[in-house]
């Protein structure tokens, strides 16, 4: 952005010879996380950064402003190893670990949340079931194509008239004997006008849910665009329609059966959103920081006034515990200990962190917030989806109160 390449005024240079908010390398790290990672996830999380930084940031404002999914990022996420990284390499994927993960979605949200939930629905909503409940056969023939990019996926729960109950969900298939009829529909599913196959959960004639791998070209499959979104501006969103689709019998995903499967990808995604929210709440703050350190008022930066060091120092505390948080989460993820609430509450923490961090940065810009010179308000536009989406707000709270209560409240 033009406006960050302002001369610094002397605070600003002096600060920037301090240590305190960022790491030696220049990134938001007050307690020092870094201590905490591998080299190998240093070298991860570098790779993506370097990517975000060549490919999507001088990019984004154009596309977000123009509504448009740039179909080329797709390779070029393969290409980066941004697609299935937790995913054995025999299968394309990267074969890293849930730390390695978690830092891609982040450098991925740094440069926007659209851009995370193309890459983290084909990881964690298209890949992970392929792998996690289908056959072999399966696994050789989709992973590798959806790995590279040549292939991308999306994800087929929501309805219509079911988001937060998706047990209630009506899609349905009949065993007609050599295959499977599908009818019903999905809304809200990104990366779907684009895509080359689905995995789509529906009810069989005994009401037990199952998973299938819908392909396009398979007749009376249509993917339409939902048009006119003020959020997620930069990716594609649409609906998946069934009219008597008939899929093979092959293309039921036959290691997973009832809800538990739609929601075991959930949990894969979540945890994603958990680390790539810190990262939009990054993006904000650096910019805040950068532009109260430049933008003079009554003769001295507005970084010296007492109201906004109040701002930019709670935003750095809020994101530190995230950071924490997550890579808590992220140790236990990897010795197969993270649990469902545990994720819930992580997804819901960082978004609403970063939620109200977009909004403060925002105000620290004042009128420059609103243009897209910064990147707050398509970062704010954005999380609005987050905090909605895989679980909404309220939702996640929920999950936590019936785990430490034992009661369920929403049923």
């Amino acid at each position: 952005m033009s406006s960050q390449a302002d001369v610094l005024s002397p605070q600003a240079k002096a600060h920037s010879a301090q240590k305190g908010s960022t790491n030696a390398n220049g990134f938001t790290d007050y307690f020092d996380l870094d201590g905490l990672l591998t080299e190998e996830h240093i070298l991860v999380r570098q790779s993506i950064r370097d990517f975000v930084k060549k490919e999507i940031n001088p990019n984004i404002e154009r596309w977000a402003q123009e509504g448009h999914f740039p179909s080329e990022i797709v390779r070029k996420f393969g290409d980066v190893g941004a697609f299935g990284p937790t995913i054995p390499t025999e299968y394309g994927g990267g074969g890293l670990d849930y730390i390695s993960y978690g830092l891609i979605m982040q450098e991925i949200e740094r440069g926007d949340s659209g851009m995370r939930s193309t890459a983290s629905v084909q990881g964690s909503l298209v890949m992970f079931p392929i792998y996690q409940y289908g056959s072999e056969e399966q696994r050789k023939k989709y992973l590798p194509k959806l790995a590279s990019g040549e292939w991308l996926g999306c994800f087929g729960l929501t309805e219509p008239d079911h988001g937060s109950n998706p047990g209630g969900m009506t899609t349905n298939i009949k065993d007609m004997g050599d295959y499977y009829l599908l009818n019903g529909a999905k809304l809200w599913i990104s990366n779907s006008p684009e895509c080359q196959v689905a995995v789509v959960w529906a009810k069989n004639e005994e009401g037990r849910i199952k998973g299938l791998i819908v392909e396009r070209g398979m007749e009376g499959f249509t993917t339409p665009e939902i048009h006119n979104k003020w959020s997620l501006r930069a990716s594609c969103t649409g609906e998946l329609v069934f009219d008597n689709v008939k899929v093979p019998k092959e293309n039921l995903l036959p290691n997973i059966d009832g809800l538990k499967g739609p929601l075991g990808c959930l949990d894969s995604a979540r945890f994603g959103i958990a680390w790539g929210a810190i990262g939009a709440a990054i993006d904000c703050y650096e910019s805040a920081l950068k532009y109260s350190l430049q933008r003079e008022q009554f003769g001295k930066p507005i970084a010296s006034f007492q109201l906004q060091q109040k701002k930019l120092a709670e935003m750095i505390t809020e994101i530190t515990k995230a950071q924490l948080m997550a890579w808590r989460l992220g140790v236990l993820k990897n010795e197969g200990k993270a649990t469902s609430a545990q994720i819930s509450m992580a997804k819901r923490n960082s978004v609403d962190m970063a939620l109200h961090i977009a909004r403060e940065a925002r105000q620290i810009h004042g009128g420059m917030g609103i243009t897209g010179e910064y990147p707050m308000m398509r970062h704010m536009m954005n999380l609005e989806s987050v905090i909605t989406y895989e679980g909404t707000h309220d939702i996640h709270l929920l999950i936590t109160g019936a785990d430490i209560t034992g009661i369920q409240a929403f049923k």
